[in-house]
């Protein structure tokens, strides 16, 4: 066992179903548009007028025992010393065995360049008024308008073609001693996060406090993003 394994977990009966971790992480992280690091499931389940409806929140899980890292031959998928599933563009070579291995399809290819649309954006939504995507890059001297520099810190900004990426649990924030961008947008505390091995941490209180549940639990990946209680 790592000495620290970093560990998310989400309080499903806080969970509002806002999407805070959702637009917050496309913002922390210069995810593509067609791109979610972090996304949600929706289930409804039931008849009319006896329907239940669910909101669940996902993402790369961190597994304790990866596939996407036991099956990638060039080890750009690895894990860290913090428990992390992380990913070394550098040595990626875009065969997709991770994304393949993955059982809960988190981890994205980029088969083009990332935010080709506001790279060649050439219209002003009013012209002669606001600039185009190209011209505000330009007086930003960023590679696309809308820009984080601070994802750069520990991991490309943005993500070349041919390459995979995915969740990182904000590693570059975690390295300042800051939490994850989708655990501070979250509006109704629902996000708990921590290193599970240190008893102390929120997280750790939190799964001794409540019984707690894995996403695909036969697929023995033993995930570190657990959900405790219900809507």
């Amino acid at each position: 066992m790592p000495k620290k394994q970093y560990a998310m977990v989400i309080d499903l009966h806080k969970c509002v179903g806002c999407a805070a971790c959702d637009i917050s992480c496309k913002a922390e992280n210069n995810v593509p548009e067609s791109f979610a690091w972090s996304n949600h499931m929706l289930e409804t389940r039931g008849t009319f007028p006896d329907t239940r409806f669910r909101y669940i929140p996902t993402l790369c899980n961190h597994c304790t025992n990866a596939p996407c890292v036991a099956n990638c031959p060039t080890t750009a998928m690895h894990k860290t010393e913090d428990g992390l599933t992380m990913h070394d563009a550098d040595k990626c070579i875009g065969c997709r065995a991770c994304q393949l291995a993955c059982p809960y399809n988190v981890i994205y290819f980029n088969e083009d360049l990332p935010h080709r649309r506001m790279r060649e954006d050439e219209e002003a939504a009013i012209p002669g008024c606001t600039s185009t995507g190209p011209e505000v890059a330009e007086k930003g001297e960023t590679p696309i308008p809308v820009y984080n520099p601070g994802r750069e810190e520990t991991h490309p900004g943005l993500r070349p073609k041919g390459i995979v990426e995915k969740c990182t649990f904000c590693d570059h924030r975690l390295a300042r001693g800051e939490l994850p961008a989708c655990v501070e947008a979250c509006p109704a505390d629902a996000r708990i996060f921590g290193d599970r091995n240190d008893p102390d941490s929120p997280a750790a209180k939190a799964l001794k406090k409540h019984a707690s549940r894995v996403l695909r639990p036969e697929k023995g990946t033993r995930p570190n993003v657990e959900y405790i209680r219900d809507y």
